[in-house]
């Protein structure tokens, strides 16, 4: 129940945040509409497990808009796609983790780290391993107990092969959408400066 309100704590946070700082209309629609894509996207791959766009996704808005989008479109996504996969604790763990990759993104971004492909292509693939690292993390603190080095390498080494699969796909829609939609993405900023 603690780290239940821990998470909603935290996305709490963002998202007075961000409602305080009154972004205008032309700055929410980008972030709602690539929150939407993620979570459709989360449906159409939901045949394979855990191969998904949502963490490339919100890199790229994270790295388009800035940390504050990117942490949105990851929190949305999550909440939004839930609707169809079902809500329960794990929702706000999922909400904090894709917007931490998101934000994270949003930070790296300006710095001209995403600017060399290997850099991008490595951080889709640990940044889908820092999901993997923080869900099951949630999963030994709410259900094993007691909680023992075995049990918690047990967890880790189930989830693995299912991570390992996620940074996968995550390199791989990187590697496809990331440049051609920062690049409409960065059109868009300029035409209503954002």
């Amino acid at each position: 129940m603690l780290t239940f309100v821990v998470a909603v704590a935290a996305i709490a946070v963002f998202f007075l945040s961000f409602e305080r700082s009154k972004p205008a209309l032309r700055q929410i629609m980008p972030t709602v509409v690539l929150a939407a894509l993620a979570a459709a996207g989360r449906i159409i791959f939901a045949p394979i497990p855990d191969f998904k766009p949502v963490s490339a996704i919100c890199i790229i808005a994270g790295a388009t808009f800035g940390r504050q989008s990117g942490f949105m479109v990851g929190a949305l996504a999550a909440l939004v796609s839930n609707f169809f996969f079902g809500q329960g604790a794990w929702t706000p763990w999922q909400m904090y983790t894709w917007g931490l990759i998101g934000y994270i993104s949003g930070i790296a971004a300006p710095h001209g780290w995403f600017d060399k492909k290997p850099v991008l292509l490595i951080w889709g693939f640990l940044s889908a391993m820092l999901y993997g690292l923080l869900l099951n993390g949630w999963y030994v603190i709410g259900f094993e107990h007691p909680i023992t080095w075995q049990t918690v390498l047990a967890a880790y080494a189930a989830g693995f092969p299912l991570d390992f699969i996620h940074g996968i796909a995550t390199t791989l829609f990187l590697a496809a959408l990331y440049l051609p939609w920062k690049r409409k993405l960065e059109r868009v900023k300029r035409k209503y400066c954002m």
